[in-house]
């Protein structure tokens, strides 16, 4: 079963479906040896969540050969899609297994990376479960690239070796993500936030810098839970000083729940064959009758854009396409749910060319991932504005106070036209 990276790859054939598995299990050596054979190959369409480390089959050079299409845009595939080189999957996360498992997309070649098996022929996913296991179910062939580097994790995470078509052997080491010390704006972002969790709280928080700083916070908080789509480093200190425990959670009690993981190695050591971490499909941890159950659910989530009437747009920059809806709804909707759960937008009050991210109007063509009726709380480093329950004026003026206060004065501006017109904000509000 184990092959040369040549001979698996001489199995990919012209005008078929290719799934590359997320985020720091990217198989590259796979997709190195698939854009080698760019030259034999015509119309091949590639599905993928956002991947770590490079994308060669979304240079120019191949526009005319891969066809790729991302459910949630990564670094290395922004250029591509806003030059229409690749194209983007507009879905809740929680969804994305049913177009596989329905065959609504049907896959010829699913290209993993796991763990290599076991003494009973199970490999592990490892870092990566989300959507894979709805893949290859139904995937046709199945390449998988083995690295002893891989951590062996529970869960949803394995397949059995008679599954797999080919077998590479590889041993690279797993990509790494490292996130910066918490700088100033983060740290006051962070304890805004961090006092809205309370003692046996659930939580779901992705990776960067505010959900670092916040769960810097937490050391002397006490029987938290975890339920999340994806993590970092910054639980596991959490973990092994008993501050998460998971005790007071509802659905998996005790355990860590999520789908996959993008860190350091401190961090793939930690969950390497560790009962405590579950690996499971996303249509699991993102489902929100499952997510609601957890009692005090805390979704801690990011924007970038709000506008006064509390629409956030979280996945474009106007009509320029940026992230994806990911799983936001999915967490804000279950810890709204919660028994006194809370769903958070955390965000700086500006850009990092210091334009307001509290808009009068979200941009033409931005899109809104979570709608106005939707949303709770709203965190920057100046505050928090609580919106739910609150009528359009009390909503502009909540989001005013915890904007950066060289955007004030415009904002209540514009706030007022937008009273006196009895209108929602829009474009040409300004200039009445």
């Amino acid at each position: 079963m184990y092959q040369s990276l040549e001979k698996a790859m001489e199995l990919i054939t012209p005008t078929c479906k290719i799934f590359i598995q997320t985020g720091a299990a990217a198989p590259q050596q796979l997709i190195r040896g698939l854009v080698n054979r760019a030259h034999e190959l015509r119309d091949v369409t590639i599905y993928q969540m956002h991947t770590e480390g490079e994308a060669p089959y979304a240079d120019p050079e191949w526009k005319d050969v891969f066809h790729v299409n991302c459910f949630f845009i990564g670094a290395n595939l922004r250029k591509a899609v806003q030059e229409k080189r690749a194209d983007y999957i507009p879905l809740f996360l929680s969804e994305i297994p049913s177009l596989f498992r329905n065959r609504i997309i049907q896959i010829d070649f699913a290209l993993i990376h796991v763990s290599p098996p076991d003494e009973h022929g199970y490999c592990s996913l490892a870092v990566s479960v989300d959507i894979a296991p709805a893949v290859l179910e139904s995937a046709r062939y199945i390449i998988a690239q083995v690295n002893p580097n891989m951590p062996r994790t529970h869960g949803d995470s394995f397949i059995h070796v008679s599954m797999i078509t080919a077998m590479v052997d590889v041993q690279d080491e797993i990509l790494e993500t490292t996130i910066a010390e918490p700088d100033e704006l983060n740290t006051r972002i962070a304890e805004n936030v961090a006092s809205l969790i309370d003692d046996g709280s659930t939580l779901q928080m992705g990776i960067g810098n505010i959900p670092n700083a916040v769960l810097k916070k937490l050391a002397g908080h006490r029987r938290l839970g975890i339920h999340t789509e994806m993590f970092s480093d910054g639980i596991v200190d959490l973990i092994t000083s008993g501050v998460i425990t998971g005790e007071m959670k509802k659905r998996r009690k005790y355990k860590v729940v999520s789908s996959f993981m993008i860190g350091t190695r401190k961090l793939y050591q930690f969950v390497h064959d560790n009962p405590v971490i579950e690996m499971l499909d996303i249509s699991y941890v993102n489902e929100v009758h499952i997510i609601r159950q957890n009692p005090k659910m805390t979704a801690i989530n990011s924007a970038l854009e709000i506008d006064l009437s509390g629409q956030v747009c979280a996945d474009s920059i106007g009509s320029k396409m940026y992230s994806g809806v990911g799983g936001q709804m999915d967490f804000m909707r279950g810890a709204s749910l919660s028994e006194g759960g809370r769903p958070i937008i955390a965000m700086p009050s500006v850009t990092s060319r210091g334009e307001s991210k509290i808009v009068p109007w979200l941009k033409t063509g931005a899109g809104v991932v979570t709608t106005r009726a939707h949303v709770h709380y709203i965190v920057s480093e100046y505050g928090i504005a609580y919106l739910y329950g609150k009528n359009l004026t009390e909503r502009a003026k909540a989001l005013i106070d915890i904007a950066h206060p060289m955007h004030r004065e415009k904002l209540a501006e514009a706030a007022h036209l937008m009273k006196k017109s009895s209108q929602l904000p829009y474009p040409g509000l300004l200039q009445q």
